[in-house]
């Protein structure tokens, strides 16, 4: 058995992530808004052990009507309802410092935490596009270097609320009749660029201190927040060399910025494809590509690339003169990610969109339950990956399949937990200790 072990975070997109699960026989095109569907996931997700689940948001409609279930829960309401019906796994939800106050998303994640003994995690997103934007009284996204400067604000205001009391501030002396010590109550009465917040946060300090902090943008930006703050980071990468080289940068910037590398988990995302065979596993990957309404893809490419309606021929090649990652203000990593995939393996549009209708960038993997465990096992031991990302491409029986046949072949490996042992928090999980409360320490006293 390793000393290192695989952290696995199932990514739980209502059919699944390819576009078109909503369309095979087996799948409900409602279940995007029906608890049942997610306590069957999450209890699945435990079964195989999970380290986590996830549910990613945005205060938009993704998409239009025809393309695919639109329209998602609130996750941290979700989350809740997810706790009682789960024991052990973490629960980690996308919230926006874009479109949220600090004061009121810390007491959600901290209600979070407390309901769920320790669980919650806080995917840190800053939110691009002008569709939000004019959601919250906006005409267009603010530039990517601000939403960028404001995240850091929110998230060091969310953990002076998370650290204003202390662990020990409830007393609850019933013969003294004193109930808490108000000197251990600390406000933060903050002041800065983007919030003025007064505080001290109206829930007590949580079992995990504060949520495990996760960040999904793999821009400068991006990579430079993560390095600071991030405890565990989902990225899309296609080929192992860019995850190395992803892998190698961000643990290098953690080390600049004064931390332990060995703190910050690398989870590329993954979207598996299984079969018994191979040639059943190209089966189901066909029957899925057989169900991509092209013109909807076109749509989402233009959009992404930022082209007007029209642009793009299914048959022939992105345009030549396409605007560099500097020049674009929205998903910078993802735009970057999709060009260089459609030029270095040469592919038309209709061939991109098939590529990018499984996981929108992430690594589509179609095989048997042993190439997958392979390829999962390659990424992990060659320095590309502390886990993955897993996210299935129909829901539920993706996540079923890789249950019951990849996880027993990573556990055979000494890759992967075999049961959850003890009670452990979502930071214990990933191998994090309970953060100090920063009013305690020294650059405070």
């Amino acid at each position: 058995m390793t000393a290192r072990q695989l952290h696995l975070n199932a990514f739980l997109m209502n059919t699944g992530h390819h576009e078109a699960s909503w369309r095979l026989p087996e799948s409900d095109p409602y279940a995007h808004v029906e608890l049942s569907h997610y306590v069957r996931l999450a209890r699945t997700a435990e079964r195989g052990t999970f380290d986590s689940l996830f549910l990613a948001d945005g205060p938009q409609l993704w998409s239009n009507l025809a393309q695919r279930p639109a329209g998602a829960l609130e996750p941290l309401t979700l989350l809740t309802a997810l706790a009682t019906a789960t024991e052990h796994i973490g629960l980690i939800a996308t919230a926006s410092t874009s479109y949220n106050s600090p004061y009121n998303l810390a007491r959600r994640f901290a209600s979070l935490d407390i309901v769920s003994g320790g669980r919650a995690g806080w995917n840190i997103v800053t939110t691009a596009g002008k569709e939000a934007a004019r959601n919250f009284g906006l005409d267009e996204e603010p530039p990517h270097a601000e939403r960028y400067a404001r995240a850091a604000e929110f998230l060091d205001v969310a953990l002076k609320l998370w650290d204003s009391w202390e662990d020990d501030a409830i007393v609850a002396d019933k013969a003294a009749g004193v109930w808490g010590d108000d000197s251990k109550i600390h406000p933060p009465r903050h002041r800065g660029t983007y919030f003025s917040v007064a505080g001290p946060l109206n829930v007590p300090r949580t079992p995990q201190g504060y949520p495990l902090l996760v960040q999904a943008g793999s821009s400068e930006d991006g990579k430079a927040f993560a390095a600071r703050y991030a405890e565990a980071v989902f990225t899309a990468q296609q080929t192992l060399a860019g995850a190395q080289a992803f892998y190698a940068d961000l643990k290098s910037r953690a080390a600049r910025a004064g931390r332990d590398p060995g703190r910050l988990k690398v989870l590329p995302g993954i979207v598996p494809v299984l079969g018994s065979t191979e040639a059943e596993a190209r089966a189901a990957e066909r029957l899925l590509e057989d169900h991509i309404v092209y013109e909807h893809g076109v749509d989402r490419l233009e959009n992404l690339l930022r082209l007007p309606a029209g642009t793009l021929e299914l048959d022939g090649p992105l345009p030549s003169d396409l605007p560099p990652e500097s020049a674009i203000e929205g998903a910078k990593s993802r735009y970057t990610l999709v060009v260089e995939l459609a030029r270095r393996d040469r592919l038309t549009v209709r061939e991109l969109i098939g590529r990018l209708g499984g996981g929108r960038g992430h690594l589509t993997f179609t095989g048997t339950p042993e190439q997958v465990a392979d390829r999962i096992e390659t990424w992990f031991t060659r320095g590309a990956a502390d886990g993955f990302n897993v996210m299935p491409a129909v829901l539920p029986s993706g996540l079923d399949a890789f249950v019951e046949h990849v996880v027993p072949r990573l556990r055979a490996r000494g890759l992967f937990r075999a049961e959850y042992g003890p009670r452990q928090t979502l930071r214990e999980r990933y191998g994090l200790p309970r953060p100090a409360n920063q009013y305690l320490t020294p650059a405070f006293s």
